[in-house]
């Protein structure tokens, strides 16, 4: 889906730009490439893009510790990035996805501190939702889905005991209910035996749609290859796309070049009377 379209979606864009202004729902300011994002999720239906924007907000603002208390260079996402890899990977799915990649750096489960690795990841979207996916003959794109792919190599019992139940279902309920992607896939890779048990942590969580989108990798990574082409994968998964770490690196510096945006306020906070 092209960034830009033509000038009567401009116009719908302008037109729902200036309710978002004006709205004493929602913050002061949206990022155009953030709210076409939710109109394309909304399949370009103005009513529902509207409810969503609602939705989405109203959630940030009843849990600020999540959603909106971040800094890219504080300690807590020094912490997350010095534990795992969470990457939005370069390219797309040959059915316009795009794919995020998290694996641990180190699995040490001392190093886990599941509330503020939720709320690193969820920063990490909210950064690359200001810009394109990909382009496509030099016109910016946009992903028409999104694909999570967990690899799950050294998960340990021990890190499901360190999961905050409160923060996992908030978590959830925003992915379920408020996400402004289309959620196309969660692929979990290298899984361990005891998968059973971690699944019975979170499957009460989950809705009967987002459980159907699920995909355990158990005998190698072929059935993953057919959802996720290998040329945008990681080395570590047997991709072309480069070291996770280089990728790691290049998107963390994408991260922090948009903190101001990040922490602004006006973006994110609901203080209109």
């Amino acid at each position: 889906m092209e960034l830009k379209g033509d000038k009567d979606q401009e116009a719908i864009i302008d037109n729902l730009q200036k309710w978002f202004e004006d709205n004493n729902k929602l913050p002061n300011k949206i990022d155009r490439t953030v709210l076409t994002r939710f109109y394309y999720c909304m399949y370009k239906n103005v009513e529902d893009t509207k409810e969503l924007l609602e939705i989405n907000y109203s959630m940030r603002n009843k849990y600020p510790d999540l959603f909106i208390r971040r800094d890219p260079e504080d300690e807590d996402t020094r912490n997350t990035y010095a534990f795992t890899y969470m990457v939005p990977l370069p390219g797309l799915t040959h059915r316009n996805y795009r794919v995020t990649y998290v694996r641990f750096k180190n699995p040490d489960p001392k190093l886990m501190h599941f509330s503020q690795d939720a709320k690193t990841l969820l920063m990490i979207g909210d950064c690359r939702f200001t810009m394109p996916d990909a382009e496509n003959n030099g016109v910016p794109v946009l992903a028409e889905g999104d694909i999570l792919v967990m690899d799950m190599e050294g998960y340990r019992m021990q890190h499901v005991t360190g999961v905050s139940l409160r923060t996992l279902r908030v978590f959830l309920k925003f992915l379920q209910q408020a996400y402004s992607v289309r959620i196309k896939g969660l692929h979990l890779i290298n899984c361990p035996s005891y998968l059973n048990k971690i699944m019975a942590v979170v499957k009460p969580f989950i809705s009967n749609q987002v459980y159907e989108m699920m995909h355990f990798h158990v005998t190698g990574l072929d059935t993953l290859y057919a959802h996720v082409p290998r040329d945008i994968l990681p080395e570590e998964c047997g991709g072309y796309a480069g070291k996770i770490e280089d990728l790691s690196d290049k998107f963390y510096k994408q991260l922090l070049s948009k903190r101001d945006y990040l922490m602004d306020p006006k973006y994110w906070v609901i203080e209109k009377v």
